[in-house]
């Protein structure tokens, strides 16, 4: 097993967001990363939510914690994550090489 810890993770997405930027990718990372996106929105919309209405849109902002509060497992959670993060590389690839020119 790897454990991989903020710095570790900061340290690989920044590595992947420089390749994407040299090799003009930039928004087909947007689309692999797709899962990371709605992670952060989903924060975004609640503190702005609650900042604007004095409401919560989640129960608890990261998404993954609204899911946990519903009463999804942690399992359950993960797995959905993967799926989507899966589907979503899929996507991205399917993307990229139907982009590429042959000469």
């Amino acid at each position: 097993q790897i454990i991989m810890g903020d710095s570790g993770s900061l340290g690989l997405g920044a590595t992947l967001a420089v390749i994407a930027t040299i090799n003009g990718q930039l928004p087909l990372l947007a689309v692999i990363g797709v899962v990371f996106f709605a992670v952060i929105m989903s924060v975004i919309l609640q503190v702005a939510n609650y900042r604007l209405r004095g409401r919560r849109l989640f129960r608890m902002a990261p998404l993954h914690h609204h899911f946990e509060l519903v009463g999804w497992a942690e399992e359950k959670i993960t797995l959905r994550f993967w799926i989507v993060a899966a589907l979503a590389g899929l996507l991205g690839i399917t993307i990229f090489l139907g982009s590429v020119t042959v000469i």
